[in-house]
């Protein structure tokens, strides 16, 4: 009989001893050497826009018909769209920012494609802006009439 409560006593004091071990490591360090050092705020890198994707114009002056431009890493296609047409105004090839922050481009005509295009810009070069608060901007003209387009990413 002391045999079995001596086993007994034995067993309670090792689940004891080992509830008592784990609870100490769950529990938060009070150590002030530890306590700020994990709270360090990380703040990220600025990175260079991303542009790839779809753009719609944001200054139509018709709800039925706009710009759309279309960016992938190295060209950019803009088509003028309405309801049931999309016709070809630019494209071109781009360099894709490497610094982050407001910039501007410019484009060089993919000539091939354009000139077969009726209402394609008859221009050699475009030149585009990106601000980071307004957006993608770039100079349209048709049959002699120019506007700044505006654009916010879809």
């Amino acid at each position: 009989m002391k045999r079995k409560i001596m086993a007994v006593f034995g067993i309670m004091a090792l689940v004891v001893g080992v509830a008592v071990c784990s609870g100490q490591n769950a529990q938060p360090s009070s150590n002030a050497e530890d306590s700020g050092s994990s709270q360090r705020e990380i703040t990220p890198e600025p990175q260079p826009a991303d542009l790839t994707g779809t753009w719609k114009s944001t200054n139509s002056d018709s709800e039925d018909s706009w710009m759309e431009a279309t960016i992938t890493v190295d060209t950019i296609q803009v088509d003028w769209v309405t309801a049931d047409t999309r016709s070809l105004y630019w494209i071109g090839t781009f360099e894709a920012p490497s610094e982050p922050g407001d910039w501007s481009w410019t484009s060089q005509a993919d000539r091939e494609k354009m000139d077969t295009a009726l209402m394609a810009s008859q221009d050699d070069t475009k030149d585009f802006t990106y601000i980071e608060t307004d957006g993608l901007s770039f100079d349209a003209s048709a049959m002699g009439v120019t506007k700044t387009v505006k654009m916010t990413k879809q």
